[in-house]
């Protein structure tokens, strides 16, 4: 014993850990108690989530619902109003009609209608939590190191609690995404506004302007550019999380790649990696092209 320990005192070669019965006493009281807790409060937590249900049902009863020529069209139409490029619009046409010809067209429907909902209510959580970190450094101290865990934690251990306090679904599954995607909207909303220059500022202070005046007047449009940063980041993490969600019972492509990943299906899983890449990279292409036209209206208006 003394070879292996290194000649030192065994308490110090073998850590001294809990026995094993008075850590699953332990593990057994924590978790009994989280359950009874969720079950007390089960009905308020149906009412408090009942809105997301309604509304992401209802966007994918839109998706999947309407005529796919329609959903296109306006597809198309959101592409060329915010990129205003060609290349961008085009590829998009040709992408969509590849996913619709290999019969991927429903399950796209339902992960845009999950990521679009997602993206909404990251963007409405990220951007007040932004402003008020951008407005006091005590408020970004408090948050920063929420963000950080956010960030680094695995999702697939926050996907416990979420499971077990909201069950098996669509909301569950929402919540995994929002909470996953959600940092880089309120670190760049956040950023966006420090960064703006402090000779204009104090042009609206001497101007007499408020500071809900020079929020929406002032920071907020020179900020612009980089919230937008932000929402593309949130799109794009969003749709990362797709496959994850899909454990907890969200549908789309993130259940077919999962499927595909337990039966060795390999062209199942390409089929749908290619109808998420082809959605990530016009997601990706149309905000940066309105986040870069947003970039040079403000420097035309400096000008």
């Amino acid at each position: 014993m003394a070879n292996a320990c290194w000649g030192l005192p065994e308490i110090l070669c073998q850590f001294p850990a809990l026995d094993a019965t008075s850590l699953r006493v332990m593990r057994k009281g924590i978790d009994n108690g989280f359950r009874d807790l969720v079950r007390s409060y089960s009905d308020a937590i149906d009412i408090a989530t009942a809105p997301l249900q309604i509304f992401l049902n209802t966007l994918e009863r839109a998706f999947t619902g309407a005529p796919w020529v329609l959903v296109l069209i306006v597809m198309v139409a959101i592409v060329w109003a915010t990129s205003r490029s060609w290349k961008t619009t085009t590829g998009t046409v040709l992408a969509m009609l590849a996913i619709g010809y290999v019969g991927l067209w429903q399950d796209t429907m339902v992960t845009l209608a999950m990521v679009t909902v997602c993206t909404v209510v990251a963007v409405i959580l990220g951007l007040p939590i932004g402003i008020a970190a951008a407005r006091s450094d005590r408020v970004q101290r408090i948050v920063n190191p929420i963000l950080d865990v956010m960030q680094t934690l695995p999702s697939f251990v926050y996907l416990i609690p979420v499971v077990v306090i909201f069950g098996i679904g669509k909301v569950p599954g929402m919540i995994a995404v929002v909470i996953y995607a959600v940092p880089p909207m309120i670190r760049l909303t956040n950023l966006g506004i420090r960064l703006v220059d402090r000779e204009v500022i104090e042009a609206a202070d001497a101007f007499g302007s408020s500071a809900r005046q020079k929020l929406w007047g002032v920071q907020l449009p020179l900020a612009l550019p980089t919230i937008m940063t932000g929402v593309n980041q949130t799109i794009m993490m969003s749709l990362a999380m797709v496959v994850v969600a899909s454990m907890v019972g969200v549908g789309g492509l993130g259940r077919n790649v999962l499927q595909a990943i337990n039966n060795q299906f390999f062209t199942i899983g390409f089929m749908n990696g290619f109808a998420l890449v082809a959605i990530a990279i016009i997601f990706d292409r149309t905000s940066q092209a309105f986040g870069a036209r947003l970039q040079k209206h403000q420097e035309v208006g400096h000008d």
